[in-house]
């Protein structure tokens, strides 16, 4: 089944965490950091994150550069790349700034059974995202290759890197890894439990390793590739 190929890129604290458990957001990457992931944005055709992360963070999911946006509007694409929200059940705030912002288009991909009843709700707020209902990861990035996606960016959170890299489904990982510990046992983790397609039998491809500041990136290619067609 034809799919992007899916890059999963996160920052994280030197013991996996990727918050900590107060009520603000914790600041884990650096504005070096923020830069690199701004060129990654610009060179994908959609970014993609959970309900979760965006009740959490209020992400925009934008290309930040001036100049990388006027590079996509110059080569015939929008200025910034399509928005994507996983959200099984529909009930994610159609007033989230993900919704609300940017010029590109936005999709909300959920559970057949919730599909009408989240059409209704973001059509009452006058919002133009696109309710697409979707029977798993699989369904989601046969969608997105059919709407011509073909670099897909997910960036969170950790219930979503969780399902990708249990299904198999990264081709390549990005981490940047701050330089401190969190130490709470309640902060969120980089992914949860799971049977992983990467586990101890079938380690993943150390591609890159790079100091940017004290922080370091680290790139993973898995060593046998899911097919993408």
């Amino acid at each position: 089944m034809p799919r992007p190929y899916t890059l999963l890129s996160c920052a994280m604290s030197l013991d996996g965490r990727i918050d900590d458990d107060g009520p603000e957001r914790l600041r884990l990457s650096s504005p070096e950091d923020f830069d690199d992931v701004d060129e990654l944005r610009a060179g994908c055709d959609a970014i993609l994150v959970g309900a979760g992360t965006v009740r959490a963070d209020d992400p925009r999911l934008l290309v930040r550069s001036p100049e990388r946006r006027a590079r996509r509007l110059a080569q015939g694409r929008t200025a910034g790349p399509v928005r994507v929200v996983l959200s099984e059940s529909g009930g994610i705030d159609p007033s989230a700034r993900v919704f609300t912002t940017g010029d590109g288009a936005t999709l909300v991909y959920v559970d057949a059974g919730a599909h009408a009843a989240a059409e209704r709700r973001f059509a009452e707020a006058g919002s133009g995202t696109e309710l697409v209902a979707a029977g798993g990861l699989g369904a989601v990035l046969a969608d997105l290759a059919a709407r011509g996606v073909e670099r897909l960016l997910v960036e969170g959170g950790t219930g979503v890197h969780t399902r990708f890299l249990t299904a198999g489904l990264a081709d390549e990982l990005r981490l940047a890894v701050a330089p401190f510990f969190v130490g709470q046992a309640e902060a969120p983790a980089f992914v949860g439990p799971g049977v992983f397609a990467d586990g101890p039998d079938n380690p993943m491809r150390l591609a890159e390793a790079r100091a940017l500041g004290d922080m370091a990136i680290l790139r993973y290619l898995p060593q046998t590739p899911e097919p993408r067609r």
